[in-house]
């Protein structure tokens, strides 16, 4: 997927694909990958996620609204990532199966940012 179509994508007026977009224009790392998974599944996945940053206290941005977004979805879902180039942040991007539309956005706040993925373009 080309930084051009995910900026696309993110043209939402919603604070977390606001963030998201903002970390990408400013050189932030991303990939997309192949392959899809059932949205109940990331809904259960990243609920879970959800609960586990309320009793850390970690820092997320859309979590709750993206669990909500994948449970109403029902379809096929292709993931993406974009890392901050500081690695402070790292957004998790749910996309319908074809990559053409952003079904649910989230970030989390990382507590000892790492190094870019590897993989990521």
């Amino acid at each position: 997927m080309r930084r051009e179509q995910l900026e696309q994508l993110l043209s939402g007026d919603d604070e977390t694909s606001v963030a998201a977009l903002a970390a990408l224009r400013a050189s932030a790392s991303y990939v997309a990958w192949d392959g899809t998974t059932p949205a109940e599944s990331l809904a259960r996945v990243y609920g879970r996620r959800l609960g586990h940053t309320l009793r850390k206290g970690t820092e997320t941005s859309g979590l709750e609204q993206a669990v909500e977004r994948l449970n109403r979805y029902g379809g096929p879902v292709r993931l993406g990532q974009i890392r901050s180039i500081d690695g402070a942040w790292i957004f998790m991007l749910f996309l319908d199966q074809d990559g053409g539309t952003l079904v649910a956005c989230t970030g989390v706040r990382q507590t000892q940012p790492g190094p870019p993925s590897s993989d990521a373009c």
